[in-house]
Formats: C-alpha cells, sequence, structure tokens
C-alpha cells in the first residue's frame, strides 16, 4: 500500500520548486514536531514542494467525490456552500493524514481545564505561540 509521501530524495540534485501553502505547512510541522525524521531528509525543499503538491491534489480529488454532481434546481448559494463544505471536509481529513501526530499515551488527545495535565498542555501551548503566561499563570 502506498502512502502517497515523496521519497525522502525526492527532485534530490534539482532545483527546488516553490512551496505550497501545504507543503509549508506540513515542513514546519515537521521542523518543529519531527526534528529527528526532518533531519533525516536529504532534501526537504524538494521534498515538502513535492509532498504540498499530493496534498493538494488530494484535497482536490477528494473534495470533488463529496461535492458530487450538481443537484437540479440548486441555487448558487446553496451549491457554493455544498461546495465549500465538501473542501473543508476533504482539508480536514487529508490534512489529518499528513500532519497530525499521534496522540500522546500518557495524555488524553483533549485535556480540560480539569484534567492533572492541563498546566503542562496550557504552558507547551503558550510557548508554542509566544503568549507567556503572567505570574499567576494565567492569561
Amino acid at each position: 500500500m502506498t502512502t502517497g509521501l515523496p521519497a525522502p530524495d525526492a527532485a534530490s540534485g534539482s532545483r527546488n520548486p516553490p512551496l505550497n501553502y501545504y507543503g509549508e505547512l506540513a515542513r514546519r510541522q515537521w521542523e518543529g514536531c519531527l526534528p529527528d525524521v526532518y533531519q533525516q531528509i536529504r532534501d526537504p525543499g524538494a521534498f515538502f514542494a513535492v509532498l504540498g503538491e499530493v496534498i493538494a491534489l488530494r484535497i482536490d480529488e477528494l473534495a470533488d467525490h463529496l461535492a458530487g454532481d450538481d443537484q437540479h434546481g440548486e441555487g448558487y448559494l446553496a451549491k457554493v456552500a455544498r461546495l465549500t463544505a465538501a473542501r473543508q471536509h476533504a482539508q480536514q481529513r487529508v490534512l489529518g493524514e499528513y500532519l497530525l501526530l499521534p496522540p500522546d499515551e500518557d495524555r488524553p488527545a483533549v485535556v480540560d481545564r480539569g484534567h492533572p495535565s492541563w498546566a503542562e498542555v496550557d504552558a507547551e501551548q503558550r510557548e508554542r505561540l509566544g503568549d507567556p503566561p503572567d505570574e499567576d499563570g494565567r492569561l
């Protein structure tokens, strides 16, 4: 089964094509969250350019499939809503395949203020966003 990921040495030695939105998004996440994997990529510019194109193509194909055919008597706004919803759903599904990291086994995917890991998760998120807590640890 093929994952659709480009080979780590994709387009190695060639001039790198520009990164699209999805390629840049993947590059930032992999560089920040998977530094060991990122360091093993021989030509990150080419790799993420190809990956970005793969993601964009998969989103386009899935959005077309999810949107289906035009509905008889469908008005303009209804069609826009249908196409927009299909695209958003396609983006969520495809980006989930390529960008989301596996859940941390030590804490749940969603942590609310009552969870024992709240302070740790909140501090990590604030650090990533460049928004440090005040003296009391609050916003």
